[in-house]
């Protein structure tokens, strides 16, 4: 019982999963596309992720098992779909850890004045530490987790309510031009991987303590605190820094807020925040990435090269290429595309989670229903948005689905074969 996860510790994992990297990622990402309908496109996809976290939950209680939504469409006997979606979501976590680590690096890079050089040595320096960190079987360090969470939560939200006090309406278009209120649907759209960090809880169900008594209420009391959280940050910063300012500079756009409010020190401290609420996003989205993979590769829906340990116990093979294929994608991608592709894997994933739920669910279909539908109006104005902005990473995206549809097959087979 010693090394359960308490009901505090799953809340603080829960809300850091989610903050970690998400906010200072996107907020610059979603004023570009929002303007003064910011905060509403965090309240809306704010309202995706409690329904999801609602239905990650009941399926998790329901099943009684970790494994998130690869396990539940398993328990659901849909093998294939559950085997196409489990590779989506790999690509998700690829692309969720190269933004984190893409943030790391402008971050630490803007606090020390350093070129474009700097930050992508630091972006790939950061996921080869955390690679060789996870190889020595010390990936996962709840506590130090939990520490990072507390002083991350305490930084964002001290910024976000120090900006509320400087109530000025008018920087939230200050040189730009205002848009309309549905605005709001396509920047929520476009930042939604903000949100998908609770899901790796479901990952760790069996180490949660009385999680049929526990597990409701922490995680969504989390994701709702998150959701506030957001909007309070998206309001106080863009009312501090103004909404130019943090387009501009959207890949550091906490750090031109806190420079703003607090001079230097803002800077140093903001700077701190991020990096270690970043580099522990990316280890423990990369530590259960992995561990994903080995049991996704133990049920014969991976290669079964995924499944290797190494001395430590640990998938060693996966964790290398997982980690590798995101610092790659943190050097030569841009911030708006990775957080839109990410987003759109995201958004999928927790559609199909809020539909299995209404499926099995006997009262308060509702709620997951909720999600369902909502989840069909943000991807739908998440694929008009890349497809009008980004056709050629949209067909690059499109390719690599069918390849994972039609290939993944053929790839299982022949390894099948292989064995015999």
């Amino acid at each position: 019982m010693a090394n359960k996860l308490k009901p505090v510790s799953v809340w603080a994992l829960a809300a850091g999963g989610m903050v970690g990297g998400g906010i200072y990622t996107v907020l610059g990402v979603v004023i570009a596309v929002s303007a003064q309908w910011s905060w509403l496109s965090f309240a809306f996809v704010g309202l995706l992720a409690i329904t999801s976290a609602y239905s990650y939950v009941f399926l998790s209680n329901k099943f009684k098992e970790s494994g998130g939504a690869f396990a539940f469409i398993e328990e659901v006997e849909n093998k294939d779909l559950a085997g196409s979606l489990s590779w989506m979501l790999i690509l998700g976590y690829v692309l969720t850890i190269s933004v984190y680590a893409y943030a790391f690096g402008h971050y630490v890079s803007f606090a020390f004045h350093g070129g474009p050089l700097i930050t992508r040595l630091l972006a790939a320096g950061i996921v080869i530490a955390l690679i060789a960190l996870n190889l020595a079987g010390v990936g996962k360090m709840t506590k130090v987790e939990i520490t990072i969470v507390t002083v991350n939560l305490l930084v964002l939200l001290a910024l976000g309510v120090y900006g509320l006090t400087q109530w000025e309406p008018a920087q939230l278009v200050s040189g730009i031009e205002p848009r309309p209120a549905w605005a709001g649907l396509f920047g929520g759209a476009a930042i939604f991987m903000a949100y998908e960090g609770f899901q790796l809880l479901s990952y760790e169900y069996d180490r949660i303590k009385d999680p049929e008594k526990n597990f409701m209420p922490v995680l969504i009391s989390a994701t709702i605190f998150v959701v506030l959280l957001y909007i309070i940050v998206a309001l106080g910063a863009t009312f501090i820094g103004g909404a130019i300012s943090l387009i501009d500079f959207k890949e550091i756009a906490l750090s031109v807020a806190a420079k703003k409010s607090f001079g230097t020190a803002g800077v140093v401290v903001m700077t701190v925040a991020a990096g270690f609420a970043t580099s522990a996003a990316i280890n423990s989205t990369l530590f259960s990435t992995a561990q994903l993979s080995r049991r996704i590769a133990d049920d014969k829906e991976l290669p079964q090269w995924f499944s290797h340990k190494n001395s430590n116990g640990v998938p060693g093979r996966a964790i290398i290429l997982i980690g590798a294929i995101a610092g790659l994608l943190a050097v030569i991608g841009s911030l708006s595309a990775l957080v839109e592709a990410a987003s759109l894997v995201f958004v999928v994933t927790f559609g199909i989670v809020n539909f299995i739920c209404y499926k099995e669910r006997d009262t308060k279909k509702w709620i997951p229903m909720v999600g369902v539908v909502i989840a069909g109006i943000t991807l739908v104005a998440l694929l008009f948005r890349v497809i009008i902005s980004k056709p050629v990473a949209f067909g690059g995206l499109v390719l690599i689905v069918l390849l994972i549809q039609f290939g993944r097959p053929k790839l299982l087979k022949n390894q099948q074969k292989s064995a015999k």
